[in-house]
């Protein structure tokens, strides 16, 4: 019972960008609609969880929040360019590099020669993983515009890469707890969701039908957090990494974007060895 809780987060985060595609509209309706439902479930947990809130408690929260909208909008704008199974293994490994290398860096992880040995091996399947999931189709020959809207799509993901760290990391540095953090995280998410969109006016039923992904995300979040305790940081960590099987494959086989034989095989390896890393990384924690 407490591994499938501590799945449940990656069930969640891999179906969101589904859902957002899915329902449609724009990357700013779908941040806006996300960030909207993800404050809706956040108030109702508040009144459960009752978290002591201070002044500097809620700015922590709040700016990681408005880097989280960052992050993702970001994203979104990455899978508008090349698509979902495309976008999700490398922004994956590119959170796993830059988070665990902040990780050495800063907190002095990889004290052991246990962790770099598994650290250093979980970046090599990383680097493996995102190549081979990208890789075109044997002879394909890309046209400019293809060659540009991917070369877009990875400026994107740099941009999306550093909001994603700033929201992991700032809470950690000012010890802050998900549970405490969770309520003015969602105001920042609103509150960064609404700064990035407002020159394009995303108000229509698009965005209303994207608060449903919000829902999702914020429902993974509080799935964490209650696995956390029962099977430990290390662990939950490394299986809500596989959220990129169910987004990665949801975007081939549910949402129709077009792979060869070829790719298809390049794309299953690819996340197996992202996967992979992800639980070695989780073990240099423990």
């Amino acid at each position: 019972m407490d591994i499938l809780l501590a799945v449940l987060p990656a069930l969640f985060w891999g179906s969101i960008v589904l859902f957002n595609v899915k329902l449609g509209g724009s990357p700013y309706h779908q941040i806006l609609g996300t960030t909207i439902g993800a404050l809706l479930l956040s108030v109702v947990l508040y009144f459960f969880v009752r978290p002591e809130l201070t002044g500097f408690i809620f700015l922590i929260g709040f700016l990681s929040g408005v880097f989280w909208s960052l992050g993702q909008t970001f994203q979104l704008k990455s899978i508008h360019a090349i698509g979902v199974s495309r976008t999700m293994p490398i922004s994956t490994g590119a959170q796993l590099v830059s988070t665990s290398l902040f990780g050495v860096i800063v907190f002095g992880e990889w004290n052991t020669s246990r962790s770099v040995i598994l650290g250093i091996l979980a970046l090599l399947l990383i680097i493996g993983g995102a190549i081979l999931t990208s890789k075109r189709a044997k002879g394909e020959e890309e046209d400019e515009a293809s060659r540009g809207a991917f070369r877009k799509g990875l400026v994107f993901l740099a941009i999306s890469t550093v909001g994603y760290l700033v929201y992991v990391v700032i809470a950690r540095l000012f010890g802050v707890d998900g549970w405490t953090a969770l309520f003015p995280q969602a105001v920042g998410m609103v509150a960064g969701g609404l700064i990035l969109t407002v020159k394009y006016k995303p108000y229509d039923m698009y965005t209303i039908k994207n608060i449903i992904p919000g829902v999702i995300w914020a429902t993974g979040n509080m799935f964490l957090f209650i696995s956390q305790p029962r099977v430990g940081v290390a662990t939950s960590f490394s299986l809500s990494q596989m959220g990129i099987v169910i987004s990665t494959l949801g975007g081939i086989f549910i949402l129709g974007e077009k792979k060869t034989k070829g790719q298809l095989v390049s794309v299953g390896i690819g996340i197996v060895l992202i996967v992979i890393a992800g639980f070695l990384l989780g073990y240099t924690k423990s």
